[in-house]
């Protein structure tokens, strides 16, 4: 006779102190491999009840905030905050990314702010497509230089238009040894200046291009000899 795995039972209510409760969160947020966990889920996947939660810090948000983690259903976001969560994404996999995604790292917003606002992950896609195209980037200067008065026309951070360009020109791959995180896990993408800011290249998109970790850190502020 095969014996059936023994189980605790979740009791709606009981008595569990503040340390445990907060344990549990992560420890579920940490078996999702996610920075949140959404309250859908904590349902399914927790040890207390998460009416407990609400309780005892008022909202699963304030239990989220308490237990050191992102919010999973945050409200009032701005379409710039989660357009740059998207272009994060997109960064990390090299690709557009998935909806079940939003739920691990390095992603910080769950999908329902995006359903609030847009009505689908669909329509949050295009609206972020839409965006991008809705304007010119920033134009171009001869060389990516500044005059040499130490006077920048531009600003040290690219926009997230201007990032989005530049990652997709140059194939979410990195120009220095072709590494993509599309195709080999653990690449991480930055947009660097070809001519470093501090010798006065400016952030346009001639004077950017995509590095891994690895090239950027072996770069550091040396002038790219190669692209100019």
């Amino acid at each position: 006779m095969t014996k059936s795995s023994f189980r605790l039972s979740r009791v709606s209510g009981m008595s569990v102190s503040t340390n445990d409760l907060l344990s549990d969160m992560r420890k579920v947020a940490k078996d999702l491999n996610a920075g949140t966990v959404p309250e859908k889920l904590y349902r399914k996947l927790g040890l207390y009840d998460d009416t407990t939660f609400i309780r005892r810090f008022g909202s699963w948000n304030k239990a989220l905030l308490a237990a050191g983690l992102s919010l999973s259903n945050r409200v009032e976001i701005s379409d710039q905050v989660l357009f740059d969560n998207m272009l994060v994404l997109w960064q990390h996999y090299g690709r557009q990314p998935r909806r079940r995604e939003l739920l691990v790292e390095p992603s910080t917003i769950s999908q329902t702010p995006y359903n609030r606002r847009f009505g689908s992950w669909t329509a949050a896609l295009e609206a972020f497509i839409e965006f991008i195209n809705s304007s010119e980037v920033e134009p171009v200067s001869p060389n990516g230089k500044s005059h040499r008065n130490g006077q920048h026309r531009t600003p040290r951070e690219a926009s997230l238009r201007l990032r989005w360009h530049v990652l997709q020109r140059d194939r979410f791959t990195c120009r220095g040894c072709g590494a993509s995180p599309a195709t080999e896990e653990g690449v991480r993408l930055h947009v660097d200046h070809i001519i470093p800011w501090s010798k006065y290249g400016e952030t346009v998109i001639d004077n950017l291009q995509t590095l891994c970790d690895n090239c950027n850190l072996g770069k550091s502020n040396v002038v790219d000899t190669d692209e100019l």
